[in-house]
């Protein structure tokens, strides 16, 4: 099979059997999905949306988180993984985002990355979610089901990972299928214990190919 007829049949399987795929992370604007994805580094959506609505009650904007201490922030994102550096980093983003871009979120990655806490993925997740472009975050999921099924080859880094992707995926479908593999990475192609039985993929997958012939 060659990687353009195995990136049809895994595109067209993802479209038919998941057609809605979106974000787990709840929000009401960008701001908020901002927050949460500087959060969710390293940590569940599922705790991440347990400690967000307290922290958005208490901070609704960027002029309010703005003028939090530390300390403030740190209260209510104490469970997350890594709290201290996030607490710092919510507060440098939020003043960042109040003095250089009148409190809104930018549309561009090179804005995006002037963000304390924001790294390449975190700005193509905003890109992709917020502002529906072709952007491909490349988390721990989207490396390793990317991978696994043979949609890139020997990728050493996420950009390159995000590369091949972005090479391969028509443009107007990147944002929804960087959700595919994300939750098709949560849910079934997990690290440790893929389950491949329940797997649509299997057809097309180097993977289960390779696990099958053993």
């Amino acid at each position: 099979m060659t990687t353009k007829e195995r990136y049809h049949r895994v595109l067209e399987w993802f479209e038919s059997s998941m057609p809605v795929a979106e974000t787990e992370l709840h929000y009401d604007n960008p701001f908020q999905l901002l927050v949460a994805v500087i959060l969710s580094a390293q940590c569940t959506d599922k705790r991440i949306n347990q400690v967000t609505p307290p922290l958005f009650k208490a901070f609704p904007t960027p002029e309010a988180l703005a003028a939090a201490s530390v300390d403030e922030i740190l209260e209510f994102i104490k469970s997350v993984s890594y709290p201290n550096n996030k607490a710092r980093n919510l507060l440098g983003m939020a003043k960042t985002l109040v003095e250089e871009f009148h409190s809104e979120v930018p549309s561009d990655i090179d804005n995006l990355l002037k963000l304390p806490g924001v790294g390449r993925k975190t700005a193509n997740v905003i890109l992709a979610v917020v502002y529906n472009k072709a952007a491909m975050a490349v988390d721990t999921h989207v490396f390793r089901v990317s991978e696994r099924i043979g949609l890139t080859t020997n990728s050493k880094t996420p950009l390159q990972t995000e590369m091949a992707l972005v090479r391969n995926i028509p443009e107007e479908i990147i944002p929804k299928a960087h959700h595919w593999l994300i939750l098709h990475g949560r849910y079934i192609c997990k690290a440790r214990r893929p389950d491949c039985l329940n797997c649509g993929l299997q057809p097309f997958c180097r993977y289960y190919q390779h696990e099958s012939d053993r």
